[in-house]
């Protein structure tokens, strides 16, 4: 059977490349809001960090009508950290949109993405956006992506995909890049002539792979998946089963959704081909294959590549512990984690010797970032290591884990930033001079990139482009020295004054204001020099009867940092840990005694 009346696709493409505004605009013009509905751009990044930061994080899944075709329509992540998001949501489309930046062209998540596509013989729309910019390189860039397709050794019908050139912010799609054109009709008209129609026998058992899971309050965990054989309804029982692991759970359908617009919908009966919510299986996951108890044969899954970047997630256990969060006791954060880890296939949480601490590892350091910050807004108080990566043992050798790495950089920072990564022990693959800028690739460890991005950012006056996707494991590099510099250590536990800060200031650059709350072995600022330094950020100035009431006037501060949780993370050493909590984000010694410190490092630490 054929449901010439359904196509399920996805959006795929580089981070920042305009996946969630071009939904926005199929949404918009596929009637699913009322014409004189007032709209929020990106509509579909629900989650409040991902309309902070601009990016997609989580999957969405949401419908809109051409003609009378029903197109379902999955946003994934651009971001090379939820790359696991993107590999399993391919599994449930039978085609998907591969968006392009008309100036950027092909990025590293861009090759990811389409390659994992052309693995799976989904039928690929080329979608060439932002074709207003004035810096647009159309032709170029269709060449570019023409020879992705060739590196990927795709074939001859995956080379005759189709392309469109949008401009997802107006709302405007053509087949020519030399026509500009008026709506998405030629985009809508692509996907219904070269995106297939869901196929499967209806008359078989009901099958169907879990390709995403939700929690919601009222009814419990939903299963997300598309249908691939046989129907289903309310009422039914089902058996969970799993391709990679021993699994026979029975259960029942409580409740059955479908998507319209951006609304889940109760229905009755799912077919074949339909993009499907099933409430009521509580142990069911990401993975397993629900299907009827006369055929319980399970449908493989994709295989999610493993993490590549570990952090401890400790109970938080300095001075200030418990005054801010909500949930802090390690029962707390296990039970978080852990679950966490059900509905995140690409994050793995494990026990340590220690039960106040828990190993946890993800693809990168902005998927552990998004973790740590969506703990922090849900009440939690804790503390984090360093960022260490994987490593492995493969035929003997110690091997770690590469990144490809893309620079696009002012042609006058080229030596500062190639300096850089010849300390980091990158390697120069391809460089592409154009416009007064050039395009760097290369290939660099994991490790070199940790601490990497604002030092890139100031090295290149903020005009840098930075972006990176795993590329595999190679032997170990050997020693990286990333951190040129030291931390300024607050002295003891009190207030800290202006007059503190300013006597501070001239020994580096630093992270807190006045009348800030400190503890000793807190650190307030970095110093250049590459040394760390016990500093009195409380001190306050002796009275004496000569004092004028004007006196404090001249004391000037300097404007400190404000660290953002990226820019705390990038800063720490392995001497270090991150306190978070719902209101404060502050970065500690491991131990926090002056002179414990200095005789577990052998020498002691200046006091100034």
């Amino acid at each position: 059977m054929v449901n010439e009346k359904l196509r399920n696709i996805a959006i795929i493409a580089h981070v920042d490349h305009g996946k969630t505004s071009l939904v926005n605009e199929l949404l918009k013009q596929g009637h699913v809001f009322h014409q004189n509905q007032v709209v929020a751009d990106r509509v579909m990044d629900s989650n409040d960090i991902e309309r902070e930061r601009g990016i997609t994080i989580l999957s969405k899944n949401a419908s809109c009508m051409y003609k009378d075709v029903k197109i379902n329509v999955v946003d994934t992540p651009g971001h090379a950290d939820f790359g696991g998001e993107v590999e399993r949501i391919l599994k449930m489309v039978d085609g998907v949109l591969l968006v392009v930046d008309a100036f950027e062209g092909p990025m590293p998540q861009t090759r990811f993405v389409l390659q994992k596509a052309l693995n799976l013989n989904l039928k690929v729309v080329v979608v060439i956006n932002k074709i207003d910019r004035p810096d647009a390189r159309l032709n170029e860039v269709r060449d570019e992506v023409l020879e992705l397709f060739m590196d990927l050794d795709a074939s001859d019908e995956q080379l005759d995909s189709p392309f469109v050139y949008c401009s997802a912010r107006k709302g405007i799609s053509s087949l020519s890049p030399d026509i500009e054109g008026s709506d998405m009709v030629p985009l809508f008209e692509t996907i219904l002539s070269h995106i297939p129609a869901p196929s499967g026998d209806e008359n078989l058992p009901f099958k169907m792979l879990v390709s995403s899971a939700e929690h919601n309050d009222f009814v419990g965990r939903l299963a997300i998946g598309k249908i691939s054989q046989g129907s289903c309804k309310v009422g039914d029982s089902i058996v969970v089963t799993n391709y990679h692991e021993p699994k026979n759970i029975r259960g029942k359908i409580v409740q059955l959704f479908a998507y319209s617009g951006l609304n889940r919908v109760p229905i009755d009966v799912g077919m074949v081909g339909d993009i499907v919510c099933i409430a009521g299986i509580e142990e069911g996951s990401i993975g397993d294959t629900f299907c009827s108890p006369l055929d319980t044969q399970p449908i493989e899954f994709v295989s999610i590549e493993k993490p590549s970047v570990e952090m401890t997630f400790l109970v938080n256990n300095s001075p200030f512990a418990g005054k801010e969060g909500k949930f802090v006791t390690s029962r707390h954060l296990r039970d978080r984690l852990y679950k966490e880890a059900v509905k995140d296939l690409s994050l793995e949480v494990s026990d340590t010797d220690s039960a106040d601490a828990f190993r946890v590892c993800g693809r990168g350091e902005m998927h552990l970032s998004i973790l740590i910050e969506n703990m922090r807004r849900d009440g939690y108080e804790f503390q984090v290591s360093k960022p260490r990566v994987l490593f492995r043992d493969i035929d003997g050798q110690k091997c770690e884990p590469v990144d490809k790495l893309v620079l696009d950089v002012p042609e006058d920072s080229m030596g500062t930033v190639m300096g850089k990564m010849g300390i980091r022990k990158a390697e120069l693959i391809q460089m592409t001079p154009h416009n007064s800028r050039v395009k760097m690739e290369f290939y660099i460890p994991t490790r070199g990139l940790f601490g990497f991005k604002s030092e890139f950012l100031t090295d290149t006056r903020g005009e840098g482009v930075l972006s990176s996707v795993f590329y595999d494991y190679e032997p170990y590099k050997g020693d990286i020295t990333t951190r040129q510099f030291g931390s300024l250590i607050a002295f003891e536990t009190g207030e800290a004054t202006t007059y503190g800060l300013y006597n501070t200031q001239e020994r580096g650059d630093l992270f807190i204001g006045p009348n800030t709350k400190v503890y000793g072995g807190m650190v307030v600022g970095q110093n250049p020099k590459g040394n760390d330094l016990v500093v009195n950020v409380c001190k306050k100035k002796h009275l004496s009867n000569c004092r004028s009431c004007s006196s404090d006037d001249a004391l000037r501060l300097i404007p400190h940092k404000n660290l953002s949780l990226e820019d705390c993370i990038e800063f720490l050493n392995d001497d270090e840990y991150l306190e978070v909590t719902p209101e404060s984000i502050r970065i500690r010694k491991i131990v926090l005694d002056h002179s414990a410190r200095a005789k577990l490092r052998g020498r002691s630490e200046e006091v100034v």
